[in-house]
């Protein structure tokens, strides 16, 4: 069976233009790169719970994003200070951004529930032409072919989720979000990410989660799919990485007195 997947997408409509702080933009110099820039941040922020973390690979979260958005440092600096200044953008001790404005604008929905939307929206039109049809026995059995699988769908979220709430996987998950947080949606994302990653690497980032202090299973997809970039296939893999990249980041020991170093 396809698995089930989720989208997201931001609700932008004309208040969000009306809004003081944005209209305010029209009137300073790079206004408008400014607002591009700031619904950028809001997109990249719903994979990870409309927060940006800063991950450490860089001096600060604002070089960070600035490449991972591929603009200037500059506008990405002026926009995190405006929308900081705005309250739009809230930055913790960790150096994380939290947009608040990107939460209530926040939308979702499955593939399948996607797919019943639609179904439902042109059932008048289907109906005027299967009474054009002069076979229609098709049309019984592929209605029931879709409540046998929207049945069996339901039923091994059902599964999946009595199955995980019983190991490890479930007990890390309950550490990294609480139990409340552990819904069919999440044991489904839980379960894919163990077939395409394998338990040890999955319990490693969920730790890495923990240890970051990330919010939801998006922010522990997120670390496993960067380490798959990166051709990081075991813990080992893992670690090594990160002690050659702690090695890059100490600083250079060099000779204070600049003589070379003699053996007497």
């Amino acid at each position: 069976m396809a698995k089930t997947k989720i989208y997201f997408w931001l609700k932008i409509d004309k208040k969000f233009f009306d809004n003081i702080f944005i209209k305010r933009l029209k009137t300073i110099p790079g206004g408008y790169t400014m607002t591009v820039i700031y619904i950028r941040l809001m997109l990249k922020s719903l994979e990870s719970d409309c927060i940006l973390y800063y991950e450490g690979y860089f001096e600060n979260l604002k070089e960070e994003l600035a490449l991972k958005l591929d603009v200037s440092e500059d506008d990405i600096d002026m926009t995190m200070a405006y929308f900081t200044k705005c309250g739009l953008i809230q930055i913790d001790e960790d150096q994380n951004a939290e947009l608040p404005q990107a939460k209530a604008m926040v939308m979702s929905e499955t593939n399948w529930a996607s797919y019943k939307r639609e179904q439902r929206q042109n059932k008048e039109r289907l109906d005027n032409v299967q009474k054009s049809l002069t076979n229609s026995n098709s049309c019984p059995t592929e209605i029931e072919l879709e409540q046998e699988i929207e049945l069996e769908q339901q039923q091994e979220e059902k599964n999946s989720a009595a199955g995980v709430g019983k190991n490890i996987i479930f007990e890390k998950l309950k550490e990294a979000f609480g139990e409340m947080a552990i819904s069919g949606t999440v044991t489904q994302e839980v379960e894919d990410l163990l077939k395409v990653h394998g338990q040890r690497l999955v319990l490693y980032a969920l730790d890495e989660t923990i240890l970051n202090g990330g919010r939801s299973i998006r922010y522990t997809r997120s670390i496993l799919e960067r380490w798959q970039g990166q051709g990081l296939k075991t813990i080992e893999q893992v670690k090594q990485n990160k002690m050659e990249f702690e090695a890059m980041k100490q600083p250079r020991q060099d000779n204070p007195d600049n003589f070379p170093e003699v053996p007497f």
